[in-house]
């Protein structure tokens, strides 16, 4: 009897929760389809801004892309989390381990593009793939995959640019994953991961229990997005007024000349620019769109936000942890230059 209310219970529970979810689906639809007349609204009819004037294009754009960045990101979160609830990191190793060269690559590199690369998981992913036998290589593929092909940034792609240059990036992001990935395996740099990872003994805790409920993965997925929104809404701002202020204030000249179609130079000189920068891919996405808005070339600009994601200070910091010095060299190297040649090849074909 109890055992049959506590089912009924849990079916009321789940019931509620999908509902509760839905009506939220909607409500964000409807907030994403008015976000232009409402920024249009604020900046020209209530505030009475020329929409000509710097200030009043620069506003505008603040207000309609931080409300469309951070529904966004949310929404993407949430989606990602849910999926990911069905997928344990045991059954992430046993796809990936086992696998000879190029095939290992190409199934990591594809995992990645739905993992998220944080200081978070970084360490703890990699130590548990190199723990369970999977060559380094192909765990250089995932490593390089997870950040540059961003969820959250092909998301948002598709949304300024359209299913072409979304569809680009994601194909060129797995190329170089998977082509970087190889390279590094075949130059057999195994002793220059730490020794203490190759003695780590794979953990059980922590993974996701395959009997979990709808309520408990809608759970856990409303709070991954509230912890990751929480943690980059910030940059998101930032970002995004940087976009504004190039937006409505720089001169087209000024960004043509570093990153113009002619400019041989400036698909290296972008990559370095974008290294040390720190952003991630939602806090990137406002200036991406600036800087073709105002004529840069498409290839120039992509190097740099690739750049920006998959090869940040930051996240070389946090693998220190597990790499020595030459393999983050050898890492770096050779992710920037294929950044570097998927430029070229976008400005030589878009």
């Amino acid at each position: 009897m109890l055992s049959h209310l506590h089912l009924s219970w849990q079916e009321r529970s789940t019931r509620r929760d999908a509902v509760l979810v839905a009506l939220l689906a909607l409500l964000w639809v409807a907030a994403y389809s008015n976000l232009q007349r409402l920024a249009d609204w604020l900046t020209y009819t209530l505030l009475g801004l020329d929409p000509a004037s710097h200030f009043g294009a620069a506003l505008n754009f603040f207000v309609y892309d931080v409300p469309k960045i951070l529904l966004l990101l949310s929404g993407m979160v949430f989606l990602i989390t849910l999926l990911r609830t069905f997928i344990t990191p045991e059954q992430t190793r046993r796809l990936l381990g086992g696998r000879r060269e190029g095939v290992g690559n190409v199934l990591a590199a594809l995992v990645g593009v739905i993992t998220p690369f944080c200081s978070c998981s970084a360490v703890p992913l990699f130590i548990g793939f190199v723990e369970s036998g999977i060559p380094l290589g192909v765990t250089l593929s995932f490593l390089i995959a997870a950040p540059m092909v961003n969820e959250v940034a092909l998301v948002m792609l598709f949304g300024m640019f359209g299913a072409r240059i979304a569809a680009l990036y994601l194909i060129s992001g797995l190329v170089i994953a998977i082509v970087a990935g190889v390279i590094i395996g075949r130059l057999h740099l195994e002793g220059e991961v730490e020794p203490f990872v190759y003695q780590v003994k794979a953990k059980k805790a922590g993974q996701i229990d395959a009997k979990l409920t709808w309520s408990d993965r809608f759970e856990e997925a409303f709070n991954k997005t509230r912890e990751i929104v929480g943690k980059v809404w910030l940059f998101v701002v930032i970002g995004i007024a940087i976009g504004a202020f190039l937006h409505g204030f720089v001169p087209e000249d000024a960004l043509v000349n570093v990153m113009g179609t002619n400019a041989w130079w400036s698909i290296p000189i972008a990559v370095l620019i974008g290294v040390p920068l720190y952003s991630n891919a939602a806090g990137i996405m406002p200036v991406v769109s600036v800087l073709l808005d105002k004529g840069a070339a498409l290839g120039t600009v992509l190097a740099f936000m690739m750049s920006v994601i998959a090869l940040s200070l930051p996240e070389m910091i946090i693998l220190r942890r597990v790499l020595r010095p030459r393999l983050i060299a050898v890492y770096i190297g050779v992710v920037a230059l294929g950044i570097m040649l998927t430029g070229y090849l976008f400005n030589l074909v878009v």
